[in-house]
């Protein structure tokens, strides 16, 4: 039966606590610090989007710097503290630090990036010096990470930046996306607060783009405006019974832990996750800590061709979260309109698809799984309506851009609103291309008029 408010508020805790906890102490930080290699040419800086000098902020540690060593992570990536819990560090830094080539641990890079965030953030540090004013306006679209990072770096240049968010808090997808195990929501809003700090930047929440603003107002009241907005839309299972009563995308699910409390989401007894990305890990051990009796996930290809990476696996597994490879939902089955059972089909590998990924091919086998709640995972689509109304070139809804410029004058995009969904750090750093691609243009239109 679905229902809310399954546990005790001291199970929650425990259920919902720091999955990635915190040095304890100084010096244990620093005796890992002190095992970096500081390589020449470090293949860690490489594998960051946003190319942190990693070897020189671990070594400023090491010497207790801890405020350059600070410096030198929000230089490269103002949300370092944000990324240092959410980042699928496996697979970029630590994935290719050189220690894993003599089987040893790596470096725990995004521990140690904690470590220097948080004291910073903690005493609010201000860290750099915002030039003076230079009388230019730029409109952002989204509070969330591009967004955040390209007015972060528009207002230390000295340009007076208008947030525009659609939400009540701003930090996008790590306000309302992440399992609420690895960010909170009070860090998220710490974080944003310690963001726009530097001044210059203001917040204006509860703004839709389409519904309060619109992209031609923009455009003649600020120099510039740089979209941000993200995907969010779920992707359809476009299977009979989805309009069930117990299914439910995973965005919401995710989106209504984070802004309801875990006591006010409801959860079955036995839970599926379609999907194997990290939005569908973040569902699946969300359902099994707010007290769902079985949590299986189902996924149409094999454990090779999962979007999620075998650190995020093992999350899922360790929460008793069971995984069917090779098997897609059919049909979902139910009685006065609520979710009874789930039709799956068995699929095997076919040709490779446009991903480069063997395409699931659909069996003549099936099976049914009795299941009170299906949370749908497959993905996530742009903001197509919003794109076509304001008459961006796109691809599929996808902004096309050029330098973030997009085809309209002034008007510039990145994040997954272009890319259609990427990590954190992706987004981070398409602010700031954003950033640098809009500076560009105001000083070029500045020499014109003069």
């Amino acid at each position: 039966m679905i229902k809310a408010n399954r546990l005790s508020p001291e199970q929650y805790q425990e259920n919902f606590s720091d999955i990635h906890p915190p040095f304890e102490t100084k010096d244990a930080a620093i005796v890992e610090a002190n095992r970096c290699l500081f390589c020449y040419d470090a293949p860690c800086i490489k594998a960051c989007p946003t190319s942190i000098n990693v070897p020189k902020f671990i070594k400023q540690i090491v010497t207790d710097n801890v405020k350059g060593s600070a410096h030198t992570i929000f230089l490269s990536n103002i949300m370092g503290a944000g990324c240092s819990k959410v980042c699928p560090v496996e697979k970029l830094c630590e994935g290719s630090c050189v220690y894993n080539l003599m089987d040893e641990p790596p470096i725990p890079i995004a521990k140690l990036q904690r470590y220097s965030t948080e004291i910073a953030m903690k005493n609010k540090w201000q860290l750099f010096q915002r030039k003076e004013t230079t009388g230019k306006k730029v409109a952002v679209i989204g509070a969330g990470p591009a967004g955040l990072s390209c007015a972060h770096m528009l207002s230390r240049e000295g340009v007076d930046v208008t947030v525009f968010e659609k939400e009540k808090l701003g930090g996008g997808l790590m306000t309302y996306g992440i399992a609420a195990y690895k960010v909170t929501p009070q860090f998220c809003e710490d974080e944003v607060d310690y963001i726009t700090s530097i001044g210059g930047i203001s917040i204006k929440y509860e703004q839709e783009l389409g519904r309060n603003i619109t992209l031609q107002e923009l455009r003649e009241k600020f120099d510039a405006v740089f979209l941000g907005f993200g995907v969010g839309l779920a992707r359809q299972l476009e299977i009979p019974g989805e309009e069930f009563e117990g299914v439910e995308d995973a965005i919401s699910f995710i989106y209504n832990i984070r802004n309801k409390g875990f006591e006010n989401v409801a959860v079955g007894d036995k839970v599926a996750v379609i999907g194997m990305g990290m939005t569908a890990i973040d569902a699946a051990t969300q359902a099994k800590r707010l007290g769902a009796k079985e949590v299986t996930m189902l996924y149409r290809r094999t454990q090779e061709e999962m979007p999620c990476t075998q650190a995020e696996l093992d999350i899922a597994k360790l929460d008793g979260c069971n995984v069917i490879w090779l098997t897609a939902p059919k049909e979902i089955l139910g009685t006065e309109g609520k979710v009874t059972s789930l039709i799956a089909e068995v699929m095997e590998l076919g040709e490779p698809d446009a991903s480069g990924r063997r395409s699931p091919v659909p069996t003549d086998k099936q099976f049914i799984l009795e299941v009170d709640m299906v949370i749908k995972a497959a993905g996530q689509m742009p903001y197509e309506y919003v794109v076509m109304k304001h008459q961006l070139e796109n691809k599929n809804g996808k902004i096309s851009v050029n330098n973030a410029a997009t085809n309209l004058e002034g008007v510039f995009a990145g994040g997954d609103c272009v890319n259609g969904g990427k990590e954190v750090v992706d987004a981070v750093q398409a602010g700031k291309d954003g950033a640098t691609s809009i500076l560009e243009y105001i000083a070029t239109n500045a020499r014109m008029k003069s």
